[in-house]
């Protein structure tokens, strides 16, 4: 890579250079973007930084290259990535995660858009955006009126973006951070159904007035007219904005139809194509309304109002005054109105809004609690830890209302097949009409006519709804349930896993070891045994050491003195204690063979699922200590669950040694254990499972989070409170449980079902309609009947997804 137009900051951290982020072709139709990053590493630390970026980026789906290059202390990275499959936020979150600091250049914008009042504007408002200069990624979703731009803020402007919003008719709202969707009125679509009754009762009126013939004999046509003006305003603005950029869609279509059959005088039959458009148009908008009103459901789940103690007062302010590190009090019944930790007070948490939990949730001092949720018992005193906009409701809120903006591959396949159908159909609606007059003898009314009615039965309106009426409403029902999809193509991902691998630690079990087995030998005491070894580990910061050293203090035992102490990685420690020489850890620690006495007490330990260490003080083996996690309440239900649905392929990857895995996976029911597995390990094991098929991976999102990034589909736990597990999970279970898994892939499952089922009928529907305005059979008034019936139909199939239950 050339050092055309780098910049420098020897501060440290990352800087990107003067070049404009860059997208071109992909071989698969999409975009590729280029990122072009500038990495300053602390000296001494290049080496570990560097590899640790490109290991993490690497791994990542949808991440196609990187290039690093060390240069005298500063690494230059170009990252290539499909914005369809990974978004700007992932990759700058995986360059943090490994130590870097990223200068905000790149950025991330989210916009509510006024004035949508169809599926086929989101696409032409997304091309007109596209086409900024310095945009990496535009996606808007209809169902969710929301407008996501990824841009080089060096290069690009939102004045700009709201300026070509503006010359197709839409208003464009910058959504602050936590920000949903504000429960307004939508767009065009309020306007859109009045008209649409109006243009219904002119046609009514021209109709009684033509069979009946009262009236001047202009009086019916003049009414047909009105009623096309009245039903048309939208679909012309649209099909002109469509236009004007060189596009040809479903709007132009049914326009080019309505136009010419009033200039073959046939004013009836364009005026009833334009209101019964118009008119199902603002039903299906209606209808989607419900699957809207569920997002925003959820935003008016916080108050608008807390009580915060300020000078020794109560004082009720709005949640957006509120400063990170007052205290807030809630009373019982009232939600709690800011992420915080509890300080006063003890009682239980109704937490099913956020977390999915059914049963509220006994807390006391030092507990967290979460905006949106309702105390069910006694006051609280609450220190705030998150602003407004920080919480994990807004940030749920938020990712929710842009989810259907990451198409899923099924909905990009749509939108190209819209974009290459069109043209096609108006090029064959032509052709049509000369067969009929030159090849059949028909008049050329009734061969326009004839292409007319081709023009509207293959206009594929219930195509363009069929995915994202889908998608927002599975994403909504997961939401209310304490599962938060980031986007369809995850939906779809986890629709057709066919495998999924769990981390051990933190994600079977509850990642809170305990000490339960002490085994001193040769004479040795248990006592002297807890003394030696927690001294050392109290030097420690690792989860085991905590676990050896509460255990000692909990039998009374107080941690002898130690210093020197050394980790030894994978191994185990050494350390000084009492002036003696110390080591703790699994076998391949010691450079002598152990005995029989050690190897057998380590083999009974470890048959049943205790990891364990072994004590050797000076040349003495004291003994073995045997600590073991405590298994999730819930794990051997969630593989039980998972099988009955037919997913037999469960894994478990572990870092711990392959007795204990085994022992674990035996428990809660897994039959395939890989360990012991260091992170690389876990990443080329997903791969590996990969191969066969989709793969899930269940973690933490913390430490593995490599695996999760490899994986068809990441799943962390624990989102409610741990911003990692939402940054890095393309799934987060809101709770700290699994409980909720089963649900997730069930509805998955639904949807990607429900999307199937749409697809078939609306292109199914085009098919045959198609055939029949070839062979004469259907004139446009039936055809746009059928039509508009099978487009209200997918968007009502799609909305059963919002009543989903797991079985």
């Amino acid at each position: 890579m050339s050092d055309h137009g780098r910049k420098h900051d020897h501060a440290g951290g990352v800087v990107a250079d003067d070049r404009p982020a860059r997208t071109k072709p992909a071989e698969t139709g999409g975009t590729a973007a280029q990122l072009d990053l500038i990495l300053l590493l602390p000296e001494g630390e290049v080496d570990v930084r560097f590899a640790e970026l490109g290991k993490e980026l690497e791994v990542k789906r949808g991440i196609s290259g990187v290039h690093l290059r060390e240069d005298g202390g500063t690494v230059e990275a170009c990252i290539h990535y499909d914005p369809g499959r990974v978004s700007l936020e992932q990759v700058v979150s995986i360059a943090r995660r490994s130590g870097a600091e990223v200068r905000e250049r790149y950025m991330h914008q989210a916009y509510t858009v006024r004035g949508m009042d169809c599926a086929a504007c989101a696409p032409a408002l997304e091309h007109a955006i596209g086409r900024s200069p310095g945009v990496i990624k535009a996606s808007v979703a209809y169902s969710t009126e929301r407008l996501v731009v990824d841009y080089d803020k060096r290069s690009a402007k939102p004045r700009d973006f709201e300026a070509r919003a503006r010359a197709l008719g839409f208003v464009l709202e910058a959504v602050h951070v936590g920000g949903g969707c504000d429960g307004q009125a939508h767009g065009g679509g309020a306007a859109e159904l009045p008209l649409a009754i109006c243009a219904g009762g002119l046609l009514a009126a021209g109709y009684a007035a033509e069979r009946l013939a009262f009236g001047p004999a202009w009086a019916p046509t003049a009414a047909y007219v009105l009623a096309m003006l009245a039903g048309g305003m939208f679909s012309v603005r649209d099909a002109f904005n469509s236009v004007r950029q060189l596009r040809f869609d479903i709007e132009t279509l049914m326009v080019v139809a309505a136009i010419g059959a009033a200039g073959l005088g046939a004013f009836l039959e364009g005026a009833l194509l334009l209101f019964l458009f118009s008119l199902g148009h603002a039903l299906e908008h209606r209808a989607m309304e419900r699957a809207r009103n569920a997002i925003e459901a959820l935003g008016k789940l916080r108050p608008e109002a807390a009580r915060v103690e300020r000078d020794g007062k109560l004082t009720e302010v709005p949640v957006a005054d509120v400063a990170r590190g007052e205290v807030v009090v809630v009373r019982p019944g009232d939600r709690v109105p800011l992420d915080g930790v509890i300080r006063d007070g003890r009682s239980a948490l109704d937490q099913a809004a956020i977390t999915g939990e059914s049963v509220p949730v006994e807390k006391g001092p030092g507990d967290q609690v979460f905006a949106g949720t309702i105390n069910t018992r006694a006051a609280l005193e609450v220190e705030v830890t998150k602003l407004s906009g920080e919480s994990a409701l807004s940030r749920v809120v938020q990712m929710v209302s842009e989810a259907e903006a990451q198409k899923s591959p099924t909905q990009r396949f749509t939108q190209q097949l819209e974009r290459r159908f069109v043209p096609f159909v108006l090029l064959l609606a032509p052709a049509l009409a000369l067969l009929r007059i030159f090849a059949q003898g028909a008049s050329p009314k009734d061969g326009m006519l004839a292409a007319m009615s081709l023009l509207v039965a293959a206009s594929p309106c219930a195509l363009a709804i069929a995915t994202p009426a889908a998608v927002l409403s599975a994403v909504a029902r997961a939401a209310r349930s304490g599962v938060l999809i980031k986007g369809g193509a995850h939906l779809e991902a986890l629709g057709r896993v066919a495998a999924i691998a769990f981390d051990k630690t933190g994600t079977l079990t509850e990642g809170k070891p305990k000490l339960v087995s002490v085994r001193p030998l040769d004479g040795s005491d248990a006592a002297s045994l807890l003394a030696a070894c927690a001294g050392a580990e109290a030097l420690s910061v690792h989860p085991l050491a905590r676990a050896i050293v509460e255990g000692a203090r909990e039998r009374g035992i107080e941690p002898e003195a130690a210093s020197d102490m050394k980790a030894i990685h994978g191994k185990g420690l050494r350390a000084q204690v009492g002036g003696d020489l110390v080591e703790i850890g699994n076998a391949a620690l010691f450079d002598v063979a152990l005995g029989d006495a050690v190897t057998t007490a380590v083999d009974e330990l470890q048959k049943q699922g205790q990891t364990t260490m072994i004590v050797r003080r000076r040349e003495r083996f004291l003994g073995v200590i045997g600590v073991a996690d405590t298994l999730r309440h819930d794990a051997r239900a969630t593989i039980a669950s998972l099988r009955q649905m037919g997913i037999d392929k469960t894994v478990m990857l572990s870092g711990d040694n392959e007795r204990v895995a085994k022992a674990i996976a035996a428990e809660v029911g897994i039959t395939e254990v890989r360990a012991p597995l260091m992170p690389e390990g876990k990443v080329e094991a997903i791969r590996a499972l990969a191969r066969s098929g989709g793969v899930a991976m269940v973690g933490d999102g913390v430490n593995d989070a490599p695996a999760l990034a490899s994986a068809s589909v990441g799943i962390a736990m624990g989102g409610a409170g741990s911003d990692v597990a939402l940054e890095t999970a393309d799934i987060v279970l809101m709770s700290d449980s699994l409980a909720r898994l089963p649900f997730g892939v069930g509805l998955a499952r639904q949807a990607t079902g429900v999307v199937r089922q749409n697809l078939i009928i609306s292109l199914g529907v085009s098919a045959l309609l198609m055939l029949a305005a070839i062979l004469g059979w259907v004139r446009i008034s039936e055809a746009v009947i059928v039509h508009e019936g099978s487009t209200l139909f997918v968007v009502a199939n799609a909305l059963r997804l919002l009543a989903y239950e797991a079985p």
